[in-house]
């Protein structure tokens, strides 16, 4: 073979190459359909007791026991302090004694009545006399009602001296110890706050709120039915969801905003008076929506947009606006259209009116 035919040979070889079009960029896509999603919207609140009761001595004396350890569940009626009751119980035999005594007075003034009744129409005694015992008889009697309140407050007094749990709960630090004195202007002696359930108080603003109200009006319902769900400090979420049972009747002026309480059940007590959390409200009832993964967004001076691919294989963009993040997914409101192919991977590789190879994207790996 001639240099010349040889070299003609690899000219056609060249041309022939150059001629076969380029490869058709792959890419992965999701096929955009509708899919349930719970909508929802996150505040900052507090943890609430719902019964919190500080106990205070009713009486004044010594602290003479206490019979509980400080930080343990306590049932209603169960004994925690005794006050020194040698005085009260004294002063209740006292009273009974001033009682007899009271007593006694007026069962005489009863019969010294009686044989005034029986000699005035003999005109043994005077109507005056007569008119005196009949006041002492009702001073006698007024005398014995005196006795009897009197004992009465004395044996309240005694019943002072044991302080019971008023509450089912949890107790507190006892601010005082054995031997204190201790009196109605002491302060509390411990404080029980209730366990399960547990409240959580969040403020919402009067804007959301007549959102809701718009919301639940445009569904035709009675009423927002929502699920309530707790996020903790470490980020972990709290294991039981709860429900609304109260909204404030006042608007905080400062804030414009709704104090809203919702109840959890609280058996493992890790919910805590006072304890700071992340409430998330969220609609019971699922609405369809559009999700994309987040990675299949594109932002420009515009907004967001992803790449499209065509019924003609062909990429082209379409503007989109977003809604909630779901995860690695975002909530698409308005821009594509149920059976859309959005391009999830290969992105980098496409531009606008570039043919492509599409494929729908690998499912994630089981385990």
């Amino acid at each position: 073979m001639s240099l010349r035919l040889a070299f003609v040979f690899v000219l056609i070889g060249a041309v022939s190459a150059l001629a076969q079009p380029a490869p058709k960029p792959a890419v992965s896509t999701v096929t955009v359909a509708l899919q349930p999603i719970t909508s929802g919207v996150t505040f900052n609140g507090r943890i609430a007791a719902i019964d919190k009761v500080d106990l205070r001595a009713r009486v004044s004396g010594y602290l003479q026991d206490q019979a509980f350890k400080d930080g343990q569940d306590v049932k209603t009626g169960e004994l925690l302090f005794t006050i020194e009751p040698d005085t009260y119980e004294a002063q209740v035999q006292q009273r009974k004694a001033d009682l007899v005594a009271a007593q006694a007075k007026a069962e005489n003034a009863r019969e010294q009545l009686a044989r005034a009744a029986e000699l005035l129409p003999r005109q043994t005694i005077s109507q005056a006399t007569y008119d005196d015992r009949q006041a002492d008889k009702r001073i006698a009697d007024a005398n014995v009602l005196q006795a009897q309140a009197a004992l009465q407050q004395a044996e309240i007094n005694l019943g002072f001296t044991k302080i019971m749990a008023p509450i089912e709960g949890r107790i507190g630090r006892a601010a005082f110890q054995r031997g204190a004195l201790v009196g109605p202007d002491s302060g509390p002696l411990a404080t029980i706050v209730s366990q399960d359930p547990i409240y959580a108080l969040f403020p919402v603003s009067q804007r959301l709120m007549l959102e809701v109200r718009r919301r639940i009006e445009e569904r035709g319902e009675k009423g927002f039915k929502a699920v309530v769900r707790l996020q903790l400090s470490d980020g972990s979420t709290y294991p039981q969801t709860g429900t609304i049972d109260f909204t404030d009747v006042t608007v905080d002026q400062s804030t414009d905003t709704l104090t809203i309480r919702a109840v959890f059940p609280n058996k493992q007590r890790i919910l805590v008076d006072g304890q700071y959390v992340r409430v998330r409200v969220e609609d019971e009832i699922p609405e369809q929506a559009i999700l994309i993964p987040q990675r299949a967004l594109l932002n420009d001076q515009a907004g967001s947009y992803v790449f499209v691919v065509g019924p003609d294989s062909k990429v082209l963009t379409k503007r989109v606006q977003l809604g909630d993040s779901k995860g690695g997914d975002v909530v698409v409101t308005s821009g594509l259209e149920v059976g859309d192919r959005v391009v999830v991977d290969g992105i980098q590789k496409i531009r606008p009116g570039v043919e492509v190879d599409a494929a729908p994207v690998a499912p994630p790996p089981k385990g």
